[in-house]
């Protein structure tokens, strides 16, 4: 297709200024303008153009903490990936085939949602399928979001890896076979969670000696490090060696908060507050009632995240929307929801939300120089977006409101 151009809405260009009556040309895989005004320029008769009146013309979502390799997403709900409630989906666990199967499907309605990149979170299975599915989707395979692909999470635990591998050299070891396998991060769970053990949270799994490890391991294979961190200690350990992404951070303390801030160039953050929030208030039909979120440490989590993100967004640390989708509780295809939480949780304005969304996903992915905003010389990935997203930021958990997708310059979707 040749030049196209979105004309006759609003343009919010990701960068937090405010929308204004405009137009995004399109060339190739690349946005070649973006101009105020709705006059088509000379030239643009050959264009393929699109009315965007009454919308909203934006950048694609990033989704800063995906899971495409869970099992739930929206029309697919899988109840027995649901812990601590209900496990019986690793009493049958699929294929390496079947696994690929269903991550390409989440990988669509993903796509379908809006996301056009997302950066992993961690795959739920040891092999190499967010691999393959991240080479599936770049090759035009497969449509998804473009994709960093993760390791499976790994503990620290003697009896799942074997006493020897939990050592300093075991994890250098670890680190290394996980790059090898193609992954552009590994994944380690450096404190523990209340739903796998009571007061799990607050277990720091790895020592500093192990931790320093990893980052060095990491460095040397030239990948990154992601990490579950929910107590400070973990925290701390994270970002004193070099990790990437910390994720959760729920009990953060003075100490650890000073430490992400004076390292906010360098990481990311990213709460997952929608898995928190559905199982406090919308898990019920999955076995999840308010003294059971209590005891998974969704009461409390919830609330320290309430209190936290507030104090991270004023200190300037990066935050992520997304994270945990995949749960039936959490399918995988809403998680724009996540965008909501941000504006009435934690005070962030609907244009903070998005911006967290966007550009920030362009630095998270490490494309900030052509991903995330709408500017010329970066990759057109567009959104349209019936109404003004900037003002009710949950028009864009409805599909029905999206009436364009763009992927690199290619119509994924296009409402007549």
């Amino acid at each position: 297709m040749g030049e196209i151009v979105f004309t006759g809405g609003s343009v919010f260009d990701g960068t937090g200024g405010p929308a204004f009556p405009g137009e995004v040309v399109v060339r190739g895989d690349r946005i070649a303008a973006v101009r105020p005004g709705h006059s088509l320029a000379p030239g643009d008769e050959d264009a393929t153009v699109i009315d965007c009146s009454g919308s909203t013309v934006m950048p694609g979502l990033v989704e800063g903490h995906a899971h495409l390799t869970f099992p739930s997403a929206v029309g697919h709900l899988e109840p027995g990936f649901n812990p601590p409630v209900d496990v019986s989906f690793f009493q049958r666990p699929p294929s390496a085939h079947e696994h690929l199967a269903l991550a390409e499907r989440n990988a669509r309605i993903l796509l379908d949602a809006g996301f056009t990149s997302a950066y992993s979170a961690g795959s739920l299975t040891p092999g190499n399928v967010e691999v393959q599915l991240r080479d599936a989707i770049a090759s035009g395979k497969v449509p998804g979001p473009r994709l960093r692909a993760a390791s499976f999470e790994r503990d620290n635990n003697p009896v799942r890896h074997g006493a020897e591998n939990i050592t300093p050299t075991g994890l250098r070891r670890f680190i290394a076979e996980q790059a090898a396998l193609g992954f552009d991060a590994v994944k380690l769970l450096l404190s523990n969670d209340d739903v796998f053990v009571p007061g799990g949270s607050m277990q720091t799994q790895y020592t500093a000696e192990e931790a320093a490890a990893a980052g060095a391991a990491a460095r040397e294979a030239g990948v990154w490090l992601n990490c579950h961190a929910q107590n400070p200690e973990s925290i701390k350990l994270a970002v004193r060696n070099g990790f990437r992404s910390v994720y959760h951070c729920s009990y953060a303390d003075e100490e650890a908060l000073d430490l992400l801030e004076e390292h906010r160039d360098e990481l990311f953050t990213a709460p997952a507050v929608g898995i928190m929030w559905a199982n406090v208030h919308e898990a019920h039909e999955f076995g999840i009632d308010h003294a059971t979120a209590e005891r998974m440490g969704s009461v409390a989590q919830l609330e320290a995240q309430i209190a936290l993100y507030p104090e991270m967004r004023r200190r300037g640390i990066r935050v992520l929307p997304g994270g945990d989708y995949g749960f039936p509780q959490t399918p995988i295809g809403r998680n724009a929801r996540d965008l909501q939480l941000f504006v009435d949780l934690f005070g962030y304005t609907p244009a903070e939300a998005l911006v967290a969304a966007t550009k920030r996903g362009g630095e998270v992915m490490d494309m900030a120089d052509e991903l995330g905003v709408l500017a010329p010389g970066f990759l057109a990935d567009v959104l349209v977006v019936h109404g003004d997203p900037t003002q009710n930021i949950a028009l864009l958990q409805d599909a029905a409101n999206l009436t364009v997708i763009m992927q690199g310059g290619n119509l994924h979707k296009r409402t007549r």
